[in-house]
């Protein structure tokens, strides 16, 4: 697929953001782990890591090791012609113990919306999630497929402590917490499954333009699946 000319800024004197587009879009987030991908199959040396977000890619470099030329040259050849077939993940369902102690704002949130807590949890695992990016937090997993029913603005005092795992919703996005921290957005829920394990081969469970859909679980069934997560447990996935 043949894309504009990327627009490239420096970060300082070890990075480059380069930047697909001013939009956030399936599309567009796909070129960008398209790129990313490219980038990693060209081999530079000098690439210390790659961060893609919804519609850039930021580059950190050494560049004692490779010149900002010749990253720049390289990126905008690449750039030129991006099969985004290379950004096609992996399918998760995950499951979410919904309500009660583990989604204290379920309540909160069927009452803004008009709906009940039944229906916000229907709609909220009716979406087909695309996993735009990871950040903020190790981990912490941003989603693309919210109803707009669930729209909502941030809370407007954020709470200073969230658990890992939780399920929640902010703005446009749906998010997978990872670990434990600060949080303005609404918490629906919370996985047993675990999004950040430094003791795993890869930390990271999930990856930009990977599929979740969420399914629902019982307090019990959340307590045992966590601590099967403890021994090692993640959920099965498939080629999406």
């Amino acid at each position: 697929m043949t894309g504009e000319r990327p627009r490239l800024l420096l970060a300082g004197d070890t990075a480059l953001t380069v930047e697909l587009s001013d939009t956030v879009d399936p599309a567009i987030n796909a070129r960008v782990i398209a790129l990313d991908r490219a980038l990693a199959d060209a081999k530079l040396s000098g690439i210390v890591e790659t961060v893609p977000t919804y519609r850039s890619l930021q580059i950190h470099y050494d560049p004692e090791a490779i010149s900002i030329e010749t990253l720049t040259a390289t990126i905008e050849r690449l750039a030129v012609d991006l099969d985004d077939t290379l950004a096609a993940g992996r399918r998760w369902t995950v499951p979410v113990a919904y309500g009660g102690q583990h989604g204290i704002d379920l309540d909160a949130v069927a009452e803004r919306t008009g709906l009940t807590a039944d229906e916000v949890v229907e709609r909220h695992m009716a979406g087909d999630y695309r996993v735009y990016m990871i950040g903020f937090q190790p981990g912490f997993t941003y989603l693309g497929g919210l109803d707009p029913k669930l729209h909502l603005p941030r809370r407007e005092t954020p709470r200073l402590k969230t658990p890992a795992g939780t399920i929640s919703i902010g703005g446009i996005q749906a998010a997978v917490a990872s670990i434990e921290a600060p949080s303005g957005w609404h918490l629906l829920g919370r996985t047993p499954v675990r999004a950040f394990d430094a003791a795993r081969t890869d930390p990271f469970l999930f990856r930009p333009g990977d599929r979740i859909r969420f399914e629902r679980i019982s307090a019990a069934d959340f307590d045992t699946l966590s601590q099967r997560a403890e021994d090692g447990w993640s959920p099965p996935c498939e080629a999406a």
